[in-house]
């Protein structure tokens, strides 16, 4: 075996080991989907919403400019590889787009709110994007969704986790656990968006422990740092393009 292939071995299993005291300690339960008062800080940034939609417009007035998840992701490659699912990235596992929170502020003062928060990003669901059932790679996080834009055509837009399938609304969270199988679409005319969080599943001790040490190795994997070199590419030519146009 190769040192590369002995140290991903090992990583695995402490993301296994993790990954059961997780279940055992969870301080808010195992369910798919959570109630959005579980999370009192929700309500607060649901209160706000209108401010982040703002700021969002300004964003969408150049979507076709902006990257499809699976090139920054490579990962995301596996159940999406169109230019149907676009971010607009603020930050994630230790690394932040100065550049974006500039652009989003009242969007970043908001998700402060949020305890733990481990990644945040605008997440555009063109028309007819549907993405495959799948499941997270890791169950120390849970996912925050606030809808933003939301076609009102709930027989055609929404989100499966496990066995409950939800729907998203304007300025309305959605929290769920992303290790569950789930899959999303948007088989309307029009785009979705919502703000997408990633924070750290609410846990007691000794598993809190661990968990924060596997979530701040996230920022070492190759995964990681391939996004930010990616991203960064990325942002010379959506930034710079947009001073041209100044």
């Amino acid at each position: 075996m190769t040192r590369e292939g002995f140290v991903a071995k090992a990583v695995q299993k402490m993301v296994d080991g993790a990954e059961k005291l997780n279940l055992k300690h969870s301080a808010v339960g195992n369910p798919a989907v959570y109630p959005t008062d579980d999370f009192p800080w929700a309500r607060e940034v649901e209160a706000e919403w209108r401010l982040i939609r703002a700021e969002l417009d300004k964003i969408l007035v150049r979507k076709g400019e902006l990257p499809a998840f699976h090139e920054i992701s490579s990962e995301v490659r596996s159940i999406s590889s169109d230019q149907n699912w676009k971010t607009f990235f603020l930050c994630g596992y230790g690394i932040t787009s100065e550049t974006a929170i500039a652009q989003c502020p009242e969007t970043w003062r908001i998700l402060q709110k949020i305890p733990g928060m481990k990644s945040a990003m605008f997440s555009i669901f063109e028309p007819g994007k549907h993405l495959p059932p799948h499941r997270g790679p890791y169950n120390g996080v849970l996912r925050f969704h606030l809808g933003l834009v939301v076609p009102d055509q709930p027989d055609k837009i929404g989100i499966r986790v496990d066995k409950e399938v939800c729907h998203w609304k304007e300025g309305e969270a959605l929290i769920f656990d992303d290790a569950y199988e789930h899959e999303a679409w948007n088989h309307s005319d029009s785009v979705r968006v919502v703000l997408f969080v990633d924070f750290e599943k609410p846990l007691n001790f000794p598993a809190n422990l661990t968990n924060k040490a596997v979530l701040n190795l996230a920022m070492f994997t190759p995964f990681i740092r391939e996004g930010y070199k990616a991203h960064k590419a990325w942002e010379k030519i959506f930034y710079g393009a947009g001073q041209k146009h100044r």
